[in-house]
């Protein structure tokens, strides 16, 4: 089937560069990369780009709809958002280009290409290993960060273990924060339940919670006690939440894992 091609390219693109990124999505398929439950994402080298090129999965029919007539795809909001954030001052991978593939007038592919970071950590690793180097400084350096986000409005929805990139600079000694997986963002400005709720998918380890608490409450005019009471009411709601989701998806879908084992 052929399909109906519709691409973006951040204004700084020469022609060389644009031709390339064309060549290396429409290749996609032939290269190595990571496949997940959704989306794929692989890293690409190619003359002087080093690039990070996200694959959404195929909507089912109902968002193939909503996103060709009611709301932007994924990798349409990826790219906006990105260039939102820089315009804001805040770190996340260059942003590239966005690329969307239709079929009878509905989104059937799309994908965001972006700068492919080097970086030390995630938060992610903080939560499992809590004699990282630095480990106290990083994950109060990471709470600022987020103070800042919340102080220009701009609500994260996946802020999650794996979607902060962090690295150490090394002229100033501090850390450098890095949003991915920008398709879930809201700008707004953020009141005391929102910015308590951003926190709540981070960790369910009580002490970096207390940290973290420490750190905000310094920011802000709520005490410590009211900012760790409430980040870990939604944290502990949120993990209820979240475990419930799971064992329901596995009662549910135990035969695939039958099927897997046949």
């Amino acid at each position: 089937m052929n399909y109906k091609e519709h691409k973006v390219f951040s204004e700084d693109q020469d022609d060389a560069s644009i031709k390339i990124i064309s060549d290396l999505v429409k290749n996609f398929d032939d290269f190595d990369g990571g496949e997940g439950e959704r989306n794929t994402i692989k890293n690409v080298t190619a003359q002087n780009l080093d690039l990070n090129i996200k694959s959404f999965k195929v909507p089912h029919l109902v968002n193939r709809i909503v996103y060709s007539f009611f709301r932007k795809s994924k990798a349409n909001r990826s790219f906006e958002y990105a260039n939102d954030l820089i315009k804001k001052g805040i770190n996340t991978p260059k942003p590239y280009a966005y690329f969307e593939y239709s079929d009878l007038n509905l989104l059937h592919k799309s994908y965001y290409v972006s700068e492919q970071l080097s970086y030390d950590l995630t938060y992610r690793e903080l939560t499992t290993d809590l004699n990282y180097p630095d480990y106290d400084n990083i994950l109060r350096e990471f709470t600022r960060f987020t103070f800042d986000l919340h102080e220009k409005g701009v609500n994260f929805l996946d802020h999650s273990p794996g979607n902060t990139l962090i690295k150490k600079n090394k002229n100033t000694g501090k850390y450098d924060f890095y949003l991915v997986d920008l398709n879930r963002m809201n700008f707004h400005a953020m009141s005391f339940e929102d910015r308590m709720k951003n926190f709540a998918k981070l960790t369910s380890r009580k002490d970096m919670v207390a940290i973290m608490s420490n750190e905000y409450a310094k920011l802000v005019s709520e005490s410590e006690e009211e900012v760790f009471s409430k980040i870990w009411s939604l944290t502990e709601k949120f993990q209820k939440k979240y475990h419930k989701k799971n064992a329901i998806k596995r009662n549910v879908f135990f035969w695939k894992r039958r099927y897997r084992n046949c």
